[in-house]
């Protein structure tokens, strides 16, 4: 909760982490409601959470392990990025 002593202006976060086995389609509703700005704040993370990919209402980031697999993924998914010079 971010404290603001007017009632109107709090915030709050809810945090919610579970487990589950990999399955083809298995976050598809929960990626759906990213997409449609019912969900936010989203993180996903393999097992040993070297690899996060952070879904939301306009596309995703994702956040690796080092610069070069950085790089990496970029040229292989050259076509998801934004056309803007600045790439967002």
């Amino acid at each position: 909760m971010q404290d603001d002593p007017d009632p109107e202006f709090r915030t709050y976060c809810h945090l919610f982490a579970a487990r589950r086995p990999w399955q083809r389609g298995c976050i598809d509703d929960l990626l759906r409601d990213t997409a449609d700005d019912k969900v936010a704040g989203l993180l996903i993370s393999d097992t040993r959470m070297q690899r996060i990919p952070r879904p939301n209402d306009g596309g995703a980031d994702v956040f690796l392990t080092t610069p070069e697999e950085r790089d990496r993924i970029r040229i292989r998914h050259a076509d998801w990025l934004f056309s803007h010079p600045s790439g967002l």
